[in-house]
């Protein structure tokens, strides 16, 4: 499991969705053909979430990229493109979501028709002109984006949790949580 969708699965948990990381959705043959990859493996998402409240399911692509520039969005175009497949190329996405949708609820995952939303989760944009645009995008598309904002308030809030044995949540604790033993 990835140090960084693990991170983002235990902040999406404090939330109310059970998570699974690497997850396989099982496509059709005549579906491979459809999205142009007929010999293509099944298509693994970084992370997939679910909210039983309100049947709602993320498949969320993780892009740490801790020590890079960050994401790039120039032009309203995530570059290079070829690595955010999913959110480059429409009709990729639209089957790969709908599969998605129809191998959980067969599965018995989710109730009756899930919402499926895409979502980014990223540890670095890399300009604030790609910031604008990705978040103006992201709103227009309806998708969700977990930007290094929302996973420092992530770790903020679970600081002052209780307790789990998780290696994310000690760290959150350890350099978040405010020293009341140093302050009395």
């Amino acid at each position: 499991m990835n140090a960084f969708e693990s991170l983002i699965a235990l902040l999406l948990r404090r939330q109310g969705y059970w998570t699974q990381t690497s997850f396989k959705v099982e496509l059709t043959k005549a579906e491979k053909r459809a999205i142009g990859r007929p010999s293509s493996p099944r298509w693994e998402l970084d992370l997939l979430a679910y909210k039983g409240s309100s049947n709602e399911v993320l498949a969320v692509e993780c892009k740490s990229y801790l020590d890079s520039p960050g994401v790039g969005f120039i032009g309203g175009q995530f570059q290079p493109p070829e690595r955010y497949k999913l959110f480059s190329e429409p009709r990729l996405r639209r089957v790969v979501l709908s599969r998605l949708g129809k191998q959980l609820e067969e599965a018995g995952a989710t109730g009756p028709n899930p919402a499926m939303r895409l979502c980014l989760a990223a540890g670095k944009v890399a300009r604030k002109s790609d910031r604008a645009g990705l978040v103006a995008r992201f709103k227009t598309e309806g998708w969700g984006l977990f930007d290094e904002a929302w996973i420092r308030q992530g770790l903020a809030d679970t600081s002052g949790a209780a307790y789990e044995d998780d290696v994310a949540f000690i760290v959150a604790k350890l350099l978040l949580r405010r020293d009341s033993e140093n302050t009395k």
